[in-house]
Parts: structure tokens; C-alpha cells; sequence
């Protein structure tokens, strides 16, 4: 029985989760529409979450899931105004820290795929 490697591990693992998360939440602090969304205390914290919650999704280690439960996208994310101004922001600063990631790009482009359906599932405030 033979086992296929995970994307987690296909695209490079721990260290690329972080990096992606870091990345992204330093465009975070310089963007005038997503930076307010976020206390100021609490960037690192974000920045934590969102690697493990990303780790967890593609096949890493289950820490997400231990600390916090089961992801809830939706409703961690109803507290805020998030409209198609926002999706567009923070697909900017994602697509950023994707490009960064040195891997195939058949596994940026999977990634990237995912990204863009979940910004587009947490748009909660109408045209």
C-alpha cells in the first residue's frame, strides 16, 4: 500500500504556512480597508490562526482543530463587514504571499483556486 504525499507536504510544508501567513498579515497592517478590521493586539494572533487553520485544511498537523474546533468559517467571520471591497483587498494581500511561495505552480494555482472560493464564501454584506 503505497501512500501519496499530502499538498501540505508536497508544497513544502510547516515553514511555507508560516511564511504565506506572515507574509499576508504584513500587507495586512499597510491595507486602509483590512488593517481596522483587526486590534492591534491581535494581528499575531490572526496571523497563527490562520497557519494552522491552513496547515489543517491541507493535510498538516490537526492544532487548528484541537484549539479551536471545527473552522466555522462563516460564522468566526459574521462579526465582520465584509464586502466585496474587503474580498478584493485581502485576495491582494494574499495573492502577495502566494506568489512568494517557491513550489510547482500547479500547487500555487490549487492553493490560489481554494483562496478565491473562500474569499468568495465570506462575503457577508450585499452590493
Amino acid at each position: 500500500m503505497t501512500s501519496e504525499a499530502s499538498f501540505y507536504d508536497r508544497i513544502g510544508g510547516h515553514q511555507v504556512f508560516e511564511n504565506l501567513a506572515s507574509h499576508f498579515y504584513a500587507l495586512v497592517t499597510q491595507d486602509p480597508i483590512l488593517r481596522p478590521m483587526y486590534p492591534p493586539e491581535d494581528l499575531g494572533a490572526a496571523a497563527r490562526r490562520l497557519m494552522l487553520f491552513l496547515e489543517q485544511y491541507w493535510g498538516g498537523p490537526k492544532t487548528y482543530g484541537e484549539e479551536r474546533g471545527h473552522p466555522r468559517l462563516r460564522a468566526r467571520h459574521a462579526a465582520f463587514h465584509i464586502d466585496e471591497e474587503a474580498r478584493v483587498a485581502w485576495l491582494r494581500c494574499m495573492k502577495s504571499a502566494v506568489d512568494e511561495i517557491e513550489c510547482e505552480q500547479s500547487l500555487k494555482d490549487e492553493l490560489w483556486s481554494y483562496l478565491e472560493g473562500a474569499a468568495q464564501f465570506l462575503v457577508n454584506q450585499p452590493q
